[in-house]
């Protein structure tokens, strides 16, 4: 019997099952363009962060909007307590007013985006893969190939994509606040300072300008790997209980404690993962103030 036959009638194993559900869609099937390799596009991602990114811009106009200076409903006191909680930190991170005007919305637009591509996790797992199988279907495609991610920060690509934003506007107000010729010398001044012996400075210089590359490096990877890391790891586990339960063969022991376990397991592991979905969301938020701060800062 070919696998493909002992997949339609017995079902997918356990290792293809993750495999399948740790699959991007991307344009691997699709014809190659000459100058574009559409294959590197992961699309759910792209429709997901997109997709949320504009939700969460939307429900910050809409309470904006409908904010009053009066009693406040359940909403907007949220979003008032939420909205001084990233100024508070913005302004003991931050001491440039004028740069908080920029700064501070772009965290909580951070904070909300990372938290509801976090959340994503919580959407029991199978449900919007399974619809996107049923449109490949009724397409005409073959369904097992209908991949489907839907938590954007499980995906390096787009946590990396974040954290390479962040280190443009660093960068950016590092110019700004210290000037092109400014931010240069401290490039090559900064950690180890520099000598009035030519040959000394040239070293020194050659040696922080490696220093500075490194931790500007250092920063950036490390911003994306730990959302992704955590996410990832929090997306697998479910998938591992997701297993537990589709291990029932009967009313026998093995089966009745599987589920048990499956259902105790996924209760527990939701709790906890609400704690890392804001956290993660929070460490995001709080690591691109830090890095902004910095940047206004010399060494």
């Amino acid at each position: 019997m070919s696998a493909e036959n002992e997949t339609a009638q017995h079902g997918l194993s356990a290792g293809e099952y993750i495999a399948h559900h740790l699959t991007f869609f991307n344009g691997t099937g699709a014809k190659q363009q000459a100058l574009v390799d559409w294959s590197l596009i992961n699309y759910d991602t792209l429709f997901f962060s997109v997709a949320l990114g504009a939700l969460a811009c939307l429900a910050m106009w809409l309470i904006a909007r409908k904010a009053t200076t009066g009693v406040p409903g359940r909403a907007q006191a949220a979003f008032e307590l939420l909205v001084e909680m990233v100024a508070d930190q913005a302004k003991g991170l931050i001491h440039s007013a004028e740069s908080r005007k920029f700064v501070s919305p772009l965290a909580l637009t951070v904070f909300i985006w990372v938290f509801l591509m976090n959340a994503m996790d919580f959407l029991p797992l199978d449900v919007l893969p399974n619809i996107w199988a049923a449109i490949f279907t009724g397409m005409g495609h073959d369904a097992h190939h209908a991949y489907m991610r839907v938590v954007p920060t499980a995906d390096i690509n787009a946590t990396l994509g974040m954290s390479i934003t962040v280190l443009l506007i660093c960068l950016y107000y590092n110019v700004k606040i210290k000037g092109f010729g400014g931010w240069a010398h401290e490039l090559v001044s900064a950690p180890f300072g520099t000598s009035k012996n030519p040959v000394l400075a040239i070293v020194l210089g050659i040696v922080n300008f490696a220093m500075q590359l490194i931790e500007f490096g250092a920063k950036t990877i490390s911003h994306g790997m730990r959302l992704f890391g955590n996410m990832f790891a929090g997306e697998l586990i479910f998938m591992l209980i997701a297993l537990m339960g589709a291990a029932w063969t009967g009313f026998n022991a093995p089966s009745l404690l599987l589920f048990a376990g499956h259902f105790v397991a996924g209760f527990a592991w939701a709790l906890f993962h609400i704690l890392v979905v804001v956290l993660q969301a929070f460490i995001f938020m709080m690591l691109t103030l830090v890095y902004v701060g910095q940047a206004h800062e010399g060494h």
